[in-house]
């Protein structure tokens, strides 16, 4: 997958921390928007329990505003433009994408799929 330096495609905010990302292995963003409702349901829904899931044991969780800040060093297929987004990472380099949230029932089995090269 070709990718873009983030850095160069996604400015960071005055005055916001900047999340973290491992710095190598598998990890999973979350991209955000305040007053998006999908967004919301999945912080209600998912988040909870995010970490006790094999998936969300596997996949450390860093939930990133749509405007940032960004982690420095990823490597993105392209800059987000839907909330949420689901970006799996290796080594800081996006590998798949999971667009939208398909709801609770959903959710776990469609990045599951795109994990295994299915798409989304």
């Amino acid at each position: 997958m070709q990718g873009l330096m983030l850095a160069l495609a996604l400015p960071a905010v005055a005055g916001r921390a900047r999340a973290a990302v491992p710095a190598s292995g598998p990890a999973l963003i979350m991209v955000d928007l305040a007053g998006c409702s999908f967004c919301a349901a999945w912080r209600r829904e998912i988040l909870p329990g995010y970490g006790a899931h094999p998936v969300g044991r596997a996949l450390p969780l860093t939930i990133v505003p749509l405007d940032g800040p960004w982690p420095d060093g990823l490597v993105l297929d392209r800059a987000p433009r839907i909330t949420p987004s689901f970006l799996i990472l290796r080594d800081r380099i996006e590998v798949a994408r999971l667009e939208g949230y398909p709801g609770p029932r959903h959710f776990w089995p469609a990045l599951v799929q795109v994990m295994n090269g299915g798409g989304a």
